[in-house]
């Protein structure tokens, strides 16, 4: 059985090192901060990208560096369209299953096809001491986790219960995540519309996160 929490609740944002960010300060456009874990996909990078196209939305798309490899012609429509890129490890690997010099060599090898300085661990895995490395290795790293979870990756919970999650939860300020991968396609493709929808219904600023 798989455990999570749709709504990252403060006792659990505190065992984890103080500079993750969780979420954002709220700006004077009630911003809402949509992001993507897991591609490039061939068919669900491409969908997401047409339906925040269609909603006026930027979003940040943190990607395996693995599958950029395999698909850099979606990987640079992404940057052309305007939205973020982060590096989510070359090989989509678990920081507590992970010693921090492997876990830093894959960081690295994904940063040859992502260059930036923004990062997300898969799982949410992360060690101490593999936070220390990265911001040692250079400071300007940020490192973002999230604070709504549409569970769009979980195949026992239905599309609708994937959008009950993000839109229950969603604020202004909120860092929201999706995934654009073949096991999360279902859900994804459902609920991914309607928030957006939703936002625009309600003048919400649907942003990048900042680099």
């Amino acid at each position: 059985m798989i455990t999570y929490f749709v709504h990252t609740p403060a006792w659990l944002r505190g065992i984890f090192p103080k500079d993750l960010i969780w979420n954002m300060p709220e700006d004077d456009e009630r911003s809402v901060y949509i992001t993507f874990d897991d591609g490039p996909h061939p068919t669900a990078t491409p969908y997401a990208m047409e339906q925040l196209a269609r909603h006026d939305a930027k979003a940040t798309f943190f990607c395996v560096g693995n599958n950029v490899a395999k698909h850099p012609d979606i990987y640079d429509q992404l940057l052309s369209d305007g939205h973020a890129t982060g590096n989510h490890t070359h090989d989509h690997v678990n920081g507590m299953k992970t010693e921090t010099t492997e876990y830093m060599a894959n960081i690295a090898q994904a940063g040859e096809y992502i260059h930036n300085r923004i990062f997300r661990p898969p799982y949410g895995r992360i060690k101490a001491s593999q936070v220390r490395a990265l911001r040692e290795h250079d400071p300007a790293w940020k490192i973002y986790m999230w604070d709504v979870l549409s569970a769009d990756f979980d195949n026992t919970i239905s599309p609708q219960q994937c959008l009950d999650n993000v839109l229950k939860h969603i604020k202004p300020g909120a860092i929201v995540i999706f995934h654009d991968s073949e096991k999360a396609w279902d859900r994804m493709s459902y609920a991914l519309p309607q928030v957006l929808a939703y936002c625009q219904s309600q003048n919400w600023k649907m942003k990048a996160l900042p680099y």
